[in-house]
């Protein structure tokens, strides 16, 4: 199996072909830091087009900051409308125990969102140091927003192969020729997915 790898600086991840044409994808991107979110909402894009996740399939909506993404990926998981999310912010360290609290409350949030939803839901949170850490992760090569729209659509398609809802496509879940699959039925081999 062919796999794109994707250079993130020094680091890089690998990714199957995918095609997206029937996954649907939520991008909820925070205003705060908008000149950096707006990149990485880019290198998304970049990667949904990739995988030829139709336009009609993308639905976006933004919030004022971090802290609101869990809940607003909540609500849009709740909807039943998406098959993953993808949620984009930065916070940048400053002087006070803020970040460490948001950062903390964000990525557990939003965990707790694809635990409890089933949808798929992307840490597209850059939480750095200084603004210039910030930049060489959201654009150019390292825009980290690729790898995340590439995570989105494995895991959208896993989600669906899991729950019955496209072709088979043997992420992980099943038979490649489908996951109603009648003679693994029959020998009672196989339980669950």
């Amino acid at each position: 199996e062919k796999l794109r790898k994707i250079f993130m600086g020094e680091n890089s991840v690998s990714f199957p072909e995918l095609d997206g044409s029937d996954v649907r994808i939520g991008i909820i991107k925070t205003r705060w830091n908008n000149e950096i979110v707006t990149e990485l909402d880019k290198g998304v894009k970049e990667a949904l087009d990739k995988c030829n996740v139709k336009k009609e399939n993308i639905f976006e909506t933004e919030v004022p900051g971090a802290f609101e993404l869990p809940l607003a990926a909540r609500f849009l998981a709740l909807s039943q409308t998406v098959d993953a999310i993808v949620c984009l912010g930065c916070l940048i360290k400053g002087e006070t125990m803020h970040f460490e609290y948001i950062s903390e409350a964000v990525s557990s949030g939003l965990m707790q969102v694809g635990l409890s939803t089933s949808c798929p839901t992307i840490f597209g949170v850059l939480t750095t140091l200084q603004k210039e850490q910030a930049e060489a992760r959201a654009k150019g090569e390292g825009n980290h927003g690729v790898s995340w729209g590439f995570t989105a659509v494995e895991m959208g398609l896993l989600r669906m192969s899991a729950l019955g809802q496209s072709k088979a496509t043997g992420m992980g879940f099943g038979a490649v020729d489908g996951l109603k699959n009648e003679k693994k039925k029959e020998e009672g081999k196989k339980i669950g997915f």
